[in-house]
């Protein structure tokens, strides 16, 4: 995944030779807000350099891959080329930018390569259409194998140009596969691709959790027999078991700071939560009610934590302070609200709640308020994880006896199934 990112920047130079045009006010547009219309974007053939044999593919290409990746984030309507007015063999140098904006593209990418056996190098730009300004452009230097990197790159300075943020394509999403009985811990990416198996553990492994600087991941395990706590390095090795005591060791959110990991504790005879040190595994108890707690989760800013508990009778959400005190309800409407999420942003939480029996995926304020459901397909939707941008989820779609990990916009649209699995937990943005 962009598990390569680390070893192909060491041999794609990124040359940003034109920064955003200094006349160009920052009005970034809201693709969070309820009428927000996809942006309307135009991506030519790719011109180039060069005479190498089998190199002519590539001008279709980068379009075509660039369009794959903006229509996967959900903010973007492709303009179909068939739509184009432009004649490529007189428009060399030369844009009418009349001509894109009659056909409706407010945006226009366009894009130059040469290639010289295995070396690449890509010029990209991102036009107004509107304005007849250059918003964005980009040189990026390095192999032919690279090209695709390069593509995600620039799908990502197109996002913080036009959003503010950058794109979440250099994230994972860690989620439990089911093998028989047993279960193990893979990885896949935001568009999913480069699938991984984590666990080898031939046990029922659960409750993936990433650290803040995406190197571990946490989970439990039954590999020797009872629900133990682990910590594995991603890039390998075998994992590290932290917490073993009898009964319950339920892997939880690592905090922001990833100086503590929550966790779910049956040792003193009932289900509580506690904080562990990460480094020396002291443990803080958190709760002390005669009742069920679990699936904790931090607030951003580590200063309270979000967990579901029984304690009024049915499984809701409260919120407490990062040291167990201050306890409100969160959740008053359903019988049965339980795996909260907490934005990165930190103005919402997302959970799973029945409707007519069936799980589907709400968010709410942590105040109480603006209760929303976002989901409400056929079929169970469960385990949220939001993404670090913020502005997608991570979830579980049961269809039948089979669970599928989805991705879906924060305002409930543009669902994409990625693979099989279930209990997704995203990364933060990964180096």
């Amino acid at each position: 995944m962009k598990r390569m990112i680390l070893s192909r920047l060491a041999t794609i130079l990124l040359i940003a030779f034109l920064a955003p045009c200094p006349g160009l006010a920052k009005d970034y547009i809201d693709i969070d807000a309820p009428n927000f219309q996809k942006f309307p974007i135009a991506i030519t053939d790719f011109t180039r350099a060069g005479t190498d044999g089998g190199k002519e593919g590539l001008a279709a290409w980068f379009p075509n891959n660039l369009s794959k990746y903006l229509e996967m984030t959900g903010y973007f309507n492709i303009v179909p080329r068939k739509a184009f007015l432009e004649d490529p063999a007189r428009s060399q140098g030369n844009i009418n930018f009349g001509d894109w904006t009659t056909i409706g593209a407010d945006y226009l990418v366009k894009g130059h390569f040469t290639s010289r056996g295995k070396d690449l190098s890509v010029e990209m730009r991102l036009y107004d259409t509107v304005r007849g300004v250059v918003m964005r452009e980009k040189k990026y230097t390095g192999k032919t194998n690279d090209r695709n990197d390069m593509v995600i790159q620039f799908v990502n300075e197109i996002l913080l140009v036009l959003t503010g943020e950058r794109g979440v394509f250099n994230t994972q999403i860690a989620y439990v596969q089911k093998q028989g009985r047993n279960s193990e811990i893979r990885t896949i990416t935001f568009e999913g691709t480069a699938q991984r198996q984590l666990t080898n553990y031939h046990s029922l492994t659960l409750a993936p959790r990433w650290s803040p600087d995406g190197k571990w991941i946490s989970f439990t395990s039954y590999r020797d027999g009872n629900p133990d706590f682990y910590i594995a390095v991603l890039q390998g090795g075998p994992g590290k078991k932290v917490s073993s005591y009898p009964g319950l060791n339920l892997s939880g959110a690592w905090s922001p700071d990833g100086r503590k990991i929550l966790l779910t504790l049956s040792k003193d005879g009932n289900h509580d939560i506690y904080a562990m040190d990460s480094k020396s595994g002291y443990l803080q108890r958190l709760t002390y009610e005669y009742a069920i707690d679990v699936s904790p989760v931090w607030s951003p800013d580590g200063e309270n934590i979000a967990f579901v508990s029984n304690r009024a009778g049915s499984p809701q959400i409260y919120i407490m302070g990062s040291d167990g005190k201050n306890v409100k309800r969160l959740t008053r409407e359903g019988s049965y609200n339980t795996s909260p999420s907490w934005s990165p942003k930190g103005d919402r939480i997302a959970y799973e709640s029945t409707v007519g029996g069936v799980f589907q995926i709400f968010t709410i304020s942590p105040d109480g308020t603006n209760l929303q459901q976002i989901t409400s397909q056929g079929g169970a939707h469960k385990h949220p994880s939001w993404s670090p941008d913020g502005r997608y989820l991570a979830i579980t779609v049961k269809s039948g006896e089979i669970d599928r990990i989805a991705v879906i916009n924060a305002n409930g649209t543009n669902i994409r199934v990625l693979c099989e699995g279930s209990n997704p937990a995203w990364s933060l943005f990964l180096k």
